[in-house]
């Protein structure tokens, strides 16, 4: 068997396969419910054959969304929504993951999708972002507030609450978003946190939001509940968040009950960022190695035997794909069959005719 098609156990959940579908925002919802665009997104990937497929960044308060068409789960009606899509990844033998996030500074944006860019403004469903310092992030919206310590505990709180949900909708794995500039990863880098209270100067300053959230998540679900945090490795940025800070991060998140390390990197700040086929996989390689904790490699996979040598060669435990899932949804199967997998189980019955 190959390594890709090898199933892997995190706690009390065992995935079937270590191809992971990455979150990807769709910028779709009303109200942070999602819907039939999400049924169909995010089923088509556990169709195709992908052992673990996580949702979108799903924000844990209003004011967590990147856009204000991205998904949440602060209420029981996005929850009830949820539940629906879960059940039908679990009829086609998928894993259900769910990224909790919060967007910080970098809230209250246009998705893109009309051809408006920048910030969202109040009159037009927009909202005062907030963030550990006053500054914005380029391009975005010029006002965001700090946080004072009550409304820092009130989105701690927020995180467990969005965890309790998310396992009362049936969600296998939770992940907690600190990438990709978002709010956890301001808090992470000193060239967002600003701040000279406990939340910020120091390393341990700096982490502590992340780690309270961690300790708060772990402490509302059950034991056998895998909790997975999204890392950006580097800022790639001189004096910014820095590989070594992720490892010796990766560590004390070790400590506190990780059982995988998502690791992306950038986002944060505008940087010059050096991308290449497989080109953030040393850092999960390296995580891996000196913090002792699983892995997973995301950015620029594309091809089967490229993912099988990330895994065979001890760089990561899975790998996590994005745009080539959009292109191609049934990637896995057809990566099951340029490798030699022959396992019908993989595929759908309906499709079954198709494996053979």
């Amino acid at each position: 068997m190959s390594q890709m098609f090898t199933p892997i156990a995190l706690r009390d959940v065992t995935v079937r396969n270590r191809v992971w579908v990455a979150p990807m925002c769709q910028y779709s919802a009303v109200d942070g419910v999602p819907n039939d665009w999400h049924l169909v997104h995010l089923g088509s990937f556990a169709r195709g054959g992908a052992g673990l497929v996580f949702t979108e960044a799903t924000a844990v308060t209003p004011r967590g969304r990147i856009s204000p068409e991205d998904t949440g789960l602060w209420n029981q009606e996005q929850q009830a929504a949820w539940a629906r899509i879960v059940e039908f990844l679990h009829g086609q033998g998928a894993t259900a993951g769910i990224q909790l996030a919060h967007a910080g500074r970098k809230g209250s944006t246009y998705s893109g999708f009309t051809g408006e860019r920048g910030g969202v403004a109040d009159p037009d469903g927009g909202w005062r972002p907030v963030a550990p310092s006053a500054e914005p992030f380029a391009g975005l919206r010029e006002d965001p507030e700090p946080l004072d310590q009550a409304s820092i505990a009130s989105i701690v709180a927020a995180f467990g609450d969005a965890a309790e949900r998310a396992v009362t909708a049936g969600f296998d794995v939770l992940e907690v978003h600190a990438a990709h500039g978002y709010l956890l990863h301001q808090f992470l880098s000193p060239l967002s946190n600003h701040r000279d209270d406990v939340y910020g100067g120091s390393f341990d300053n700096r982490v502590r939001l992340l780690l309270e959230i961690v300790r708060e998540v772990r402490s509302r679900v059950a034991v056998g509940v895998p909790v997975i945090v999204r890392v950006s490795a580097t800022d790639w940025v001189e004096g910014g968040w820095s590989e070594d800070d992720t490892v010796r991060l990766a560590t004390l998140l070790r400590d506190e009950g990780v059982d995988l390390i998502d690791t992306s990197t950038g986002g944060n700040v505008l940087a010059d960022i050096p991308d290449g086929a497989g080109y953030q996989v040393p850092f999960a390689r390296r995580i891996r190695t000196e913090a002792g904790l699983p892995t997973g490699a995301v950015g620029l996979i594309t091809e089967p035997k490229q993912a099988e040598e990330i895994l065979a060669e001890g760089s990561a435990d899975v790998v996590l794909l994005a745009r080539e899932l959009l292109r191609e949804p049934h990637w896995p199967l057809r990566a099951a069959y340029e490798l030699g997998e022959t396992d019908p189980a993989l595929w759908p019955v309906q499709y079954r005719r198709a494996a053979r």
